[in-house]
């Protein structure tokens, strides 16, 4: 089905940067799509929370405040998180695209693995597992369908933290894929810790190992019931013939009580990688359960015994057609033996040469009559440099006897400098620190001296040295912060001016005449009430109170003609004393310019 058709979310562009492409996968929490960053131009994935859970405020913050947690964790065994965001109803974190395939694919395709190559997978779950411990974070729901298994070898562990953002709106049908892998501790109390981890860790590899989870049942109940009163069983009962030191593995992990396990994640992978050493070769690569191969001719050549009846006595011998058969048939096969045991075709298996040094390796392939070939060094995260990191062909192949094996040598961990991108706009920065390897994740931060949209700083910071793929936080400026601008209209201008300044907005001032606004007082706000950013200009207009007019002379007037004088220039005129005469015989103020509509007084007599 065309998940265009059938999906409304393909096509859309969240937070106007996510073009959706397509559905990858549906789970019980959330909705995982192929995505396209159209502002760094890379492929991403797009997890998008179910609706009854963005319906949920507290299962919300939660999925944030863990994807928050996540996008801090950098390790290139950790799928890393680069964003999270909403648009409209839709909730969603956007996550390095891995081209590839899950751990559960993989198991419903093979059935089980070789105890070589589970210990191998399982390690590098651990180390992923134990940077995630190391930085106080716990995955809470490791399984294979969170184990990635890219293209290119990698392997990667992802969705930490979302099981337990969608917790509190989970049921039990919904727990069902889950509940296999749960540590008794988090059935019985809800609580987890890195032990809890440990725990599931275990049970992913007896079930590497035989092909099948340890306990099974009708419902989540049922299962969960069994982990916290049941031990899970040792590999061996599945598939005879296992190591006993993987069954140790497998019961130390899984063990009920929490203090029975590995402190964390690094304590086990200390313990899987000491007993994945002291396994001989036979062990890892023997598989108990692989059908043993069949014999058909002696490998000496020799011919079998075939009693031919005779009847009568024959002028001549004559052999059978089917003993003629026979005969070429051992013939073919005792060349075939001759060449693969001692001709040309004799192969001999490659030595364990992993761990050792370039000398110490071709030691060892001398003494089985094999040569070295250095092929290109490689980074390693745990072989330290100038130790084998791997062989071509790999432990358990062979080669040509005297034949030549390719040993890649470890050129330990590799370590890139952050880049410097402090004031260097946004998208410049992501693609500076995208191209050197590491994953840009970017936070945004008011900031007063810094334009919107250039970086402020960068953490770790410049010249660190990090593994490749590690996230490189980015905080880019959003500019001043915004400021909500009350108004100051009518209310004295000196008091506007000190509150203005305080939240950091610049204030200018005008002035102007008005008759009906208190000298000092604002007569006019721009911007009127509104939100503003700090560092923005306010200018407030400030009333001079009544303009200045001319008082005319009326002294030695008639008192009635001076007011009439007086009122017709805009004074309000008083007076006092007799008005015997009915004249003016003094003014206050006697001339000069006073504010139209202030009050002259009048001596008369």
């Amino acid at each position: 089905m065309d998940t265009a058709l059938s999906d409304p979310l393909v096509g859309r562009v969240l937070d106007g940067r996510y073009r959706v492409v397509a559905r990858i996968a549906r789970g019980g929490m959330a909705t995982v799509y192929e995505a396209l960053d159209t502002r760094l131009d890379r492929p991403v994935a797009v997890k998008v929370m179910h609706p009854a859970l963005a319906a949920d405020e507290e299962a919300v913050a939660r999925f944030i405040r863990e994807a928050r947690a996540s996008a801090r964790l950098s390790d290139p065994g950790v799928v890393a998180v680069f964003d999270q965001g909403t648009d409209g109803d839709e909730v969603f974190l956007v996550m390095e695209h891995v081209e590839g395939r899950t751990l559960r694919a993989l198991l419903r395709e093979r059935g089980r693995l070789g105890p070589g190559e589970a210990l191998d997978l399982l390690e590098r779950v651990l180390a992923a597992l134990a940077a995630a411990h190391r930085a106080g974070i716990v995955h809470r729901d490791v399984k294979p369908e969170n184990v990635l298994l890219a293209d290119d070898g990698r392997v990667k562990v992802a969705d930490f933290g979302l099981a337990r953002a969608a917790t509190s709106s989970h049921t039990g049908g919904a727990l069902v894929g889950t509940v296999s892998y749960l540590a008794p501790e988090l059935v019985e109390r809800g609580v987890a810790d890195a032990r809890s981890d440990v725990y599931s860790a275990g049970v992913v590899l007896f079930e590497l190992l035989t092909g099948g989870k340890p306990f099974t049942g009708d419902s989540a109940v049922q299962v969960a019931y069994r982990h916290v009163h049941d031990d899970v069983p040792p590999p061996s009962s599945r598939v005879p013939g296992l190591d006993p030191a993987l069954d140790r593995i497998v019961a130390r992990a899984t063990s009920r009580d929490p203090d029975g396990r590995p402190a964390d994640a690094g304590a086990m992978l200390d313990e899987v990688v000491a007993a994945h050493r002291r396994l001989g070769a036979e062990a890892l690569e023997h598989d108990p359960g692989a059908p043993e191969p069949t014999l058909v001719v002696d490998a000496d050549g020799h011919e079998p015994t075939t009693a031919v009846p005779r009847h009568g006595t024959p002028r001549r011998r004559r052999r059978s057609p089917l003993v003629a058969l026979l005969l070429v048939l051992a013939l073919l096969g005792g060349g075939t033996a001759w060449w693969y045991a001692a001709g040309p075709g004799a192969r001999t298996d490659v030595p364990a040469l992993l761990g050792l040094t370039a000398e110490q390796a071709a030691d060892r392939a001398r003494e089985a009559g094999l040569e070295v070939r250095t092929l290109d060094p490689a980074y390693s995260e745990t072989v330290p440099a100038g130790q084998v990191l791997r062989t071509e062909p790999g432990p358990g192949g062979s080669v040509a006897d005297g034949g030549t094996v390719g040993v890649v040598l470890s050129r330990g961990p590799e370590r890139i400098a952050v880049p410097d991108v402090v004031g260097a706009p946004r998208d410049d920065a992501e693609a500076a620190v995208d191209g050197a390897g590491l994953q840009p994740v970017v936070e945004g931060r008011w900031d007063d001296d810094v334009p919107a949209g250039e970086v402020v700083s960068v953490s770790p910071g410049e010249g660190q040295e990090l593994r490749r793929g590690t996230a490189v936080t980015l905080v880019v400026s959003r500019g001043p912060a915004p400021v909500e601008l009350e108004d100051w209209s009518g209310r004295p201008a000196d008091e506007a001016t000190e509150a203005l300044e305080g939240a950091g907005l610049v204030v200018e001032r005008e002035e102007a005449y008005d008759e009906q606004v208190a000298r000092g007082d604002v007569l006019v706000q721009d911007p009127a009430a509104s939100t503003v950013r700090r560092g923005d200009t306010v200018t407030l207009l400030v009333s001079l109170g009544p303009p200045l007019v001319d008082v005319p002379r009326v002294v030695d007037r008639k008192v009635d003609d001076a007011r009439e004088a007086l009122e017709g220039a805009g004074f309000a005129v008083r007076t006092r004393g007799t008005e015997i005469l009915g004249r003016v015989l003094t003014q206050s103020p006697g001339g000069g310019q006073a504010p139209k509509g202030s009050t002259v007084t009048l001596t008369t007599i």
